[in-house]
């Protein structure tokens, strides 16, 4: 792989990109449309993966259904883009990989992500005069980044395919 892993934890509305290049972390928070017109402009040896969304047995509204939609028209561009299919990667895979269960919650999966970048809050990120490599990470970009470091395990241990 020559290029980063990229990540989405799409929405409604706006969806969260994570960019991982080894250790470094660019996190980015964009208004779906203009989360299309960015992913034009992105590398196309880059791996993009979207986070799935999973049925859970309860009924949904309109949100989840709009998500959805995005996260097709995030794969569409990307594949317009880069010529390849973008990945897709489960919550329920993500949270099994980081925290060892798949009942984890969100804080878990964010604690396991300081750790793995730590050792410590303070190390993975740091304050406005001393970044740490999470520094900036907020919001929906723990999820984004929770998948983009999962894929790029499974990259490692030889678990996915590297695109040709």
């Amino acid at each position: 792989m020559s290029g980063c892993v990229l990540a989405i934890d799409p929405g409604p509305e706006e969806s969260a990109l994570v960019s991982l290049d080894g250790a470094r972390v660019c996190a980015f928070m964009h208004g779906n449309e203009d989360m299309v017109k960015f992913l034009r402009m992105l590398p196309p040896e880059d791996t993009l993966v979207i986070e799935r969304v999973e049925g859970f047995g309860m009924p949904v509204g309109r949100e989840v259904f709009e998500t959805v939609w995005w996260s097709g028209r995030f794969a569409q561009v990307w594949r317009d883009v880069s010529g390849v299919e973008a990945e897709r990667l489960g919550r329920r895979d993500v949270k099994l990989h980081l925290c060892g269960t798949c009942r984890a919650k969100d804080g878990n999966v964010r604690q396991a992500l300081i750790d793995r970048f730590g050792p410590g809050k303070e190390a993975a990120i740091g304050k406005k005069k001393t970044p740490g490599p999470l520094y900036g990470v907020s919001g929906d970009a723990w999820a984004a980044l929770a998948v983009a470091v999962t894929w790029a395990d499974r990259l490692k241990r030889g678990l996915v395919a590297v695109p040709a």
